[in-house]
């Protein structure tokens, strides 16, 4: 499963290969890294189809993560892809927001990396 994480914070790269590296090493996951919006949307557009899951922080520079959010609901019909939100602020408002653009579940840092991959197999599997 190819897992494209958007975040503008790299060190996010270390932590997630550190969590899951026994899932990298099977060949269970793949993870690929864009460290802003307007990346993650470049490699969306050169890949399209190979991302299954989106996991996207909201809180960026420039493009926000609800902006991808809203561009990739708009262009990825068949097949969507799975969009969680990943956010230092757990807020109503960010919440909604995710919500009514059409994200699938939305996630508070610090990420619950145990109750990420139960999400993770339950429904991607």
């Amino acid at each position: 499963m190819k897992i494209l994480v958007v975040d503008d914070e790299t060190d996010v790269k270390i932590l997630f290969e550190q969590r899951f590296r026994r899932e990298i090493k099977t060949g269970e996951m793949n993870f690929i890294f864009a460290f802003s919006g307007e990346e993650a949307l470049g490699y969306l557009n050169r890949h399209e189809h190979e991302a299954v899951l989106i996991l996207s922080d909201i809180n960026m520079p420039g493009m926000s993560g609800l902006e991808l959010l809203r561009h990739i609901k708009e262009k990825y019909h068949k097949p969507p892809p799975m969009v969680m939100m990943i956010t230092a602020y757990g807020d109503a408002e960010n919440y909604n927001s995710a919500k009514q653009l059409g994200a699938d579940d939305f996630l508070t840092k610090p990420v619950d990396f145990t109750s990420l991959k139960e999400k993770l197999k339950t429904n991607l599997v």
